[in-house]
């Protein structure tokens, strides 16, 4: 259920794999995305689960309406109790949000996209920000971090962790598309390892963060068109989707 976790300093980064929920297929078996087609009702149950496997109160989860934007929102709560679309809930479309309110969790879903997870626990500030190759190219992490100074962070305290994600050596694009985004990001140019371009969409988002002097930084090994242990939307098309929680003590 949860592939991956991490505390630092009072702050807490977890990444979940595709195993332990209660999804029938395709969107076996823990899938936490409320916009692929699965039921609500089950969407919701794996919410639950997943957040009382790390302690955290479901009803204490921040999750984004993502649209692979750059756009970054500061809260102090969820917007909703249930699942982003459901009937009745209405969460703004952002790719990133920050909080410094203690015991919060941020959350982010993907599925071959990386998610990215930030913290500044001297400052008392996280973020989760969702970083889609247009999302990378549109600067949603710098957003992420700009908004995180703003309320104090400072970059050389801020503390990131990337999760599972596409590798370079598997994220096969045009040639043009290619060129498009290492003109934005030259870090993220790469090839397949059958020889074809490729973008690297984590190695962006790292560089970024090395610019902006964040260097307390990890990415998780784990490529997930490669893993049949996690979600990934090149590979299945319809699929379920993975979440990253940061949030503090």
């Amino acid at each position: 259920m949860i592939g991956q976790r991490e505390s630092v300093s009072g702050a807490h980064f977890a990444f979940t794999d595709r195993w332990g929920g209660v999804s029938a297929a395709p969107y076996e078996e823990l899938n936490l995305g409320g916009a692929v087609g699965d039921v609500p009702e089950t969407v919701r149950a794996n919410r639950e689960l997943a957040a009382k496997s790390l302690g955290l109160d479901p009803g204490l989860v921040v999750w984004m309406n993502q649209v692979h934007g750059a756009e970054a929102a500061v809260v102090d709560g969820p917007w909703g109790t249930g699942v982003p679309h459901e009937r009745g809930q209405s969460v703004p479309e952002v790719d990133a949000i920050v909080t410094t309110r203690r015991g919060l969790a941020l959350a982010v879903l993907t599925a071959d996209c990386v998610p990215v997870l930030l913290a500044d626990p001297v400052a008392g500030v996280v973020a989760a920000a969702h970083a889609g190759r247009p999302g990378m190219v549109g600067g949603v992490v710098p957003a992420a971090v700009r908004a995180m100074t703003g309320l104090g962070a400072v970059p050389e305290r801020i503390v990131v962790r990337t999760g599972p994600a596409v590798c370079g050596r598997c994220y096969e694009v045009p040639e043009q598309m290619r060129a498009e985004v290492a003109a934005v990001e030259p870090a993220a140019h790469a090839e397949t390892s059958w020889g074809t371009p490729a973008v690297d969409v984590s190695a962006g988002v790292h560089a970024q963060l090395d610019r902006l002097g964040v260097r307390d930084r990890a990415q998780s090994p784990v490529c997930t068109l490669e893993s049949a242990d996690h979600f990934s939307y090149r590979r299945d098309r319809t699929t379920g989707r993975l979440a990253g929680y940061v949030w503090l003590d």
